[in-house]
């Protein structure tokens, strides 16, 4: 008789995610892969869209027609909302599934340090096509805001935008909203000079893209965005977050109406719904092997 195929069923369609089920392709296995959204995300050049430089269907391809040909797969539009480890279940939003091996790449999200509430609808984050294409609608309606403001002083919060956090979303984010109001949008505008609008990026620690092990390109970077005109503030720390301003921790307030959060991420919420061992940004623990 038989043996019915083992069923893996991965959480998450990302790099991880997608790179694993094709990896089962020629397998004797069954594969269901579920995400909450019908597409794969090229996450790094979100700000490409968030800036207007690429629509998002450059960046975003559906996953089922990415695993088309892959035969043993099948694809789940659906939100997990628990998984029994001693059972082997994953709860969805919509059924059960059962599984014999389970691979948890769920991803990440925006991680606001406790401040979700007052600071998320003030600062989005950029993680999803949504958070690109709200990012893209505010810059745009800012310039036409500064077009229409009655005074220089409404027309200065209008453009001046600020990027909090100094790793590759923000540099890449800083640069490109410089390079729209230097070339994208110069001379589109009658009552102000686009080439005014200030772009800040705000970093807590003394050097742009920390996570980088060489000094020598967090300096080159940090001085092209000088080039292009972005007010670097480095050790600076936010404090507060307001619709017509920020206030650093040295309270010193910058006008704004357009604020951009790329400070922090953490771990999708899965590890609480596993019951795993997770860090303080949600990771789970995990031994030699990537394995509980």
């Amino acid at each position: 008789m038989m043996q019915p195929r083992p069923h893996v069923v991965i959480i998450g369609a990302g790099f991880a995610g997608l790179n694993a089920a094709m990896a089962f392709e020629f397998s004797n296995v069954r594969v269901t892969i579920v995400d909450r959204q019908n597409h794969h995300l090229f996450q790094p050049l979100l700000y490409q869209v968030a800036t207007a430089g690429l629509s998002a269907p450059d960046i975003a391809a559906p996953i089922r027609k990415i695993l088309s040909g892959q035969d043993n797969t099948t694809v789940l539009m659906d939100d997990v909302e628990s998984v029994d480890l001693e059972a082997r279940i994953v709860q969805t939003s919509r059924r059960k599934i059962a599984y014999d091996h389970l691979i948890v790449a769920a991803g990440m999200r925006t991680h606001y340090f406790g401040h979700d509430a007052d600071w998320a609808p003030l600062a989005p984050g950029l993680k999803t096509l949504d958070d690109a294409l709200e990012l893209r609608r505010r810059v745009l309606l800012a310039y036409e805001a500064a077009e229409l403001a009655e005074s220089d002083e409404a027309r200065e919060e209008w453009l001046t935008f600020v990027v909090i956090g100094g790793g590759p979303t923000g540099v890449e984010m800083a640069g490109a909203l410089r390079e729209i109001a230097g070339r994208t949008l110069a001379r589109n505008f009658r009552n102000f000079d686009s080439h005014t609008a200030k772009v800040y990026l705000v970093e807590g620690v003394d050097r742009v893209l920390a996570a980088m092990p060489s000094k020598r390109l967090q300096n080159s970077a940090r001085e092209q965005l000088k080039e292009l005109g972005v007010v670097v503030r480095l050790e600076t720390f936010v404090k507060e977050i307001h619709p017509d301003r920020i206030v650093t921790a040295d309270g010193e307030e910058i006008p704004t109406r357009t604020v951009v959060w790329a400070a922090g991420v953490k771990a999708e919420s899965i590890a609480a719904k596993i019951g795993a061992e997770h860090d303080k940004s949600g990771r789970i623990v995990v031994g030699p092997q990537l394995t509980l």
